[in-house]
């Protein structure tokens, strides 16, 4: 695949864009809290306000990209978020930057990255062959991890280098260049003829996704196993980032080090995902990598203290979990995209996105209410527990019985 000059600026350009989210998401709170002097409050609401897209308008974005060709709404992404984020110094330098405008442009490069998010990974399945799915999930998905590990550091580094404000023109600069990348793909787009036709009502075609996932086994299958990961996922996530410097009493660069290890974890899986489905498996890679990655997570509530030897062993139970994690989204992914028609991959996305991140918030709750009232070891272990009805609900669903080859929808 990388012989495939498209495929290398779609891979060039999404690397591009994740570099430069993810570096907006630790350069806009610090020159909320360095530049602006926000206060607890005004940062909880910044977060807020960023994330809010991914629940307000993930199936808008679905039924929007499967309108149009992914290319254009990648672009046309790219370059508004580098315009909103080239902005924020100019207000700064002409004193007309406040926390009222920061709030603008995080919602903005927030809505804008669900509509970029949905449409390159519909637009894979334009450009590729159907036996390239996992190879080129593998690639996109192991840049995406990469950029997780390397964006928040950048953003981090700039911030000290050029100050906060300053800083947001290097989140400015790899939309840039993730636009330059993308748009110089020549490939046409593999999209239903609906010459002389009026697109059927947004409306509409968001019910065709939701009929669609509910409507097909496996897509329903994997639609139910990641509401029910990120729900217990978001209460675990709760309990754990209490547990490591109250309950074990790490320092914060320790804590920051150990959750660093799910990053590279990640990569290596995404490298597994391109080789072990086809040879063991979809149904036996997605089923063991679930039980692995969970079950990693049940060794924390067992250790006790702040010494080396505790750092170590959570630095190894993240790699671990970030390993079979991604391991289990890759393949996910591909089956996903194998079993969509083309012209509904971007609802299916943002439907089954929809669906996973809309239990977050009460699991999140959930977390911090069995944290209060059973102890954080004890709350831990029973949202780690939790982290099983994935992996059990999957390995009595389709999902368990697919195959070598990907499924046909």
């Amino acid at each position: 695949m990388w012989r495939d000059r498209d495929f290398r600026r779609l891979w060039v350009g999404q690397t591009a864009s994740q570099l430069g989210e993810q570096s907006g998401q630790v350069i806009l709170p610090l020159i909320a809290v360095l530049a602006l002097d926000a206060g607890p409050g005004q940062l909880g609401v910044l977060r807020a306000v960023e994330q809010a897209p991914i629940l307000l308008l993930s199936l808008f974005a679905g039924a929007w990209v499967d309108r149009r060709r992914a290319r254009t709404v990648m672009v046309s992404a790219d370059l508004a978020r580098a315009v909103a984020l080239a902005a924020l110094p100019a207000a700064y330098l002409l004193g007309v930057l406040g926390v009222p405008a920061l709030l603008v442009v995080a919602f903005a490069v927030g809505a804008l990255s669900v509509f970029f998010d949905v449409a390159y990974q519909a637009s894979l399945v334009r450009l590729v062959r159907r036996d390239q799915l996992i190879r080129g999930n593998s690639a996109l998905e192991g840049s995406r991890s990469a950029a997780r590990i390397g964006g928040p550091a950048l953003g981090g580094a700039l911030v000290t280098l050029l100050s906060a404000p300053v800083a947001a023109v290097a989140g400015a600069f790899f939309f840039l260049l993730s636009f330059f990348s993308i748009r110089r793909i020549r490939r046409d787009e593999s999209m239903p003829d609906r010459s002389g036709l009026r697109p059927p009502p947004v409306r509409r075609q968001i019910r065709e996704g939701l009929q669609l996932v509910v409507g097909n086994s496996s897509l329903r299958a994997v639609g139910i196993a990641s509401a029910l990961f990120q729900f217990s996922f978001a209460a675990v996530m709760t309990v754990y980032l209490l547990f490591l410097p109250r309950g074990l009493h790490l320092s914060g660069a320790d804590v920051g080090l150990a959750l660093a290890a799910t990053g590279p974890g990640a990569v290596v899986g995404s490298l597994l995902a391109a080789r072990l489905p086809g040879r063991f498996g979809h149904g036996v890679v997605l089923v063991s990598s679930a039980v692995a990655a969970d079950g990693a997570l049940l060794c924390v509530p067992a250790l006790h203290g702040s010494g080396t030897g505790t750092l170590v062993a959570l630095m190894a139970v993240n790699f671990v979990f970030g390993t079979f994690s991604q391991l289990v989204n890759v393949t996910v992914m591909a089956v996903r995209q194998a079993v969509t028609p083309v012209r509904m991959q971007g609802r299916v996305v943002a439907t089954i996105n929809f669906a996973g991140m809309g239990l977050t918030p009460l699991g999140s709750l959930l977390g911090g209410l069995l944290a209060g009232q059973w102890g954080l070891r004890t709350g831990l272990l029973v949202t780690a527990v939790a982290l099983a009805l994935s992996p059990l609900y999957m390995a009595f669903s389709p999902l368990a019985r697919l195959g070598k080859e990907l499924p046909r929808g």
